[in-house]
């Protein structure tokens, strides 16, 4: 499904109606996860902020290039949560669309998949919904692929770290349940936490993967449960996210740290579960105390009349913030150029500056958060204040 998108307020809509389009708009194409299981993410993360976005740049008259404002202009298609579909409308987007740029799709695999297309045809890859080791690696074959939410062994790292806080606070033992989803997001993340974990001295007691898309969990978390861990760890997405939180209430799973991934940041599981997740641990967490974070999320309030999600948003955000800036720092749509713009400047973004090293790695993202008293704030990260320091989980009440 092809569409095209202008503006998500009435005002930008006036806006860009009493210019009458004077000034040729700029094409940006994005490939959604609209259905299907990554859907979730996707509406969490990427889409809300997209339409912050887009409102606010066409409310202002669009991008200032050439000494003109010219609207931008989306052209979104669905994959389905298919890599092939998402592959197919990436391709779609730069040879039949013809669009000036494209926004990066969610999730750590879809990223991967897309990128031989975005370098083939030159656009630049902000990636953020991306976690992996393979930055070095993929940024020597992709030289037009950023990375702006950290790495998988900075998580695992930043994990450990407040284990281990809890564990000198005598919160926690040393045994560990761990699973993972079996897809390129999860499998990497439980690989390093193998090395990272025990050479910590914590014990393995439990290590199970389970394909993208599980509907019954309760066999994993009762697995989980009858080898008595200290602490829960699933590298999940938002789906198992729900569901094993689910299952870990019904069984009363009793650890001093439980901890899962994707959609743990997100308001919905604090709307779900109320209460009950006080304490949890999961992906991600922002400092609310940051300023430039107080003015992204007050302005994604005004338009959405909600809060957005603890973590990646506020990143993916921040990537648009960096497009902008690239565009306009550039004056110019060539893609070569915003290219190298993005590798020689820093940006000002939700995340405070923010800029790319050699390898295109950005150095400020938070790793851990945790629900407290109906916020997930910061409790670990890489290159950024955190809000809080880490206590124990005490019961499912």
């Amino acid at each position: 499904m092809r569409r095209i998108v202008f503006g998500a307020t009435a005002l930008a809509a006036a806006l860009l109606a009493s210019t009458a389009f004077a000034a040729d708009p700029i094409k940006i194409g994005r490939v959604v996860h609209m259905t299907g299981p990554a859907a979730g993410g996707d509406a969490a993360s990427h889409s809300p902020n997209v339409e912050l976005w887009v409102s606010q740049v066409n409310g202002r008259g669009g991008l200032m290039v050439g000494g003109e404002r010219r609207p931008v202009e989306l052209v979104e298609y669905d994959d389905k949560s298919n890599p092939a579909e998402m592959i197919k409308a990436v391709q779609r987007l730069a040879t039949q669309d013809e669009v000036d740029f494209m926004l990066t799709p969610w999730g750590t695999g879809f990223n991967a998949a897309a990128a031989p297309i975005f370098a083939k045809y030159g656009y630049p890859q902000i990636s953020v919904t991306n976690i992996t080791d393979e930055i070095e690696e993929l940024s020597e074959r992709f030289p037009n692929m950023f990375f702006t939410l950290g790495n998988t062994t900075g998580f695992v790292e930043g994990l450990r770290d407040t284990l281990n806080k809890l564990r000198d606070n005598g919160a926690i033992g040393n045994k560990v349940a761990m699973v993972n989803v079996a897809d390129a997001f999860g499998i990497e993340l439980a690989a390093v936490a193998r090395e990272v974990l025990p050479a910590a001295g914590y014990e393995i007691v439990f290590d199970k993967s389970y394909p993208l898309g599980t509907a019954d969990l309760s066999p994993v978390v009762k697995g989980a449960k009858a080898t008595e861990p200290d602490v829960f760890i699933a590298f999940s997405y938002p789906p198992d996210t729900f569901a094993l939180t689910e299952q870990a209430i019904i069984e009363n799973l009793d650890v001093g740290a439980f901890y899962t991934a994707v959609a743990t940041a997100f308001p919905a599981y604090a709307g779900k579960f109320g209460s009950k997740i006080e304490g949890n641990l999961g992906a991600g967490g922002v400092n609310l105390d940051l300023e430039p974070m107080t003015e992204y999320r007050t302005a994604f309030n005004e338009l959405h009349g909600n809060q957005p999600e603890y973590w990646a948003a506020a990143t993916y955000y921040a990537s648009l913030q960096v497009l902008e800036q690239a565009i306009e720092g550039a004056d110019s749509t060539d893609r070569e150029a915003v290219t190298e713009y993005i590798k020689a400047n820093s940006f000002d973004t939700a995340l405070g500056t923010i800029s790319f090293d050699k390898h295109n790695e950005s150095k400020h993202y938070w790793t851990v958060g945790q629900w407290h008293d109906g916020q997930f704030n910061a409790v670990a990260g890489v290159g950024v204040p955190v809000a809080v320091e880490p206590v124990a989980k005490e019961g499912w009440n």
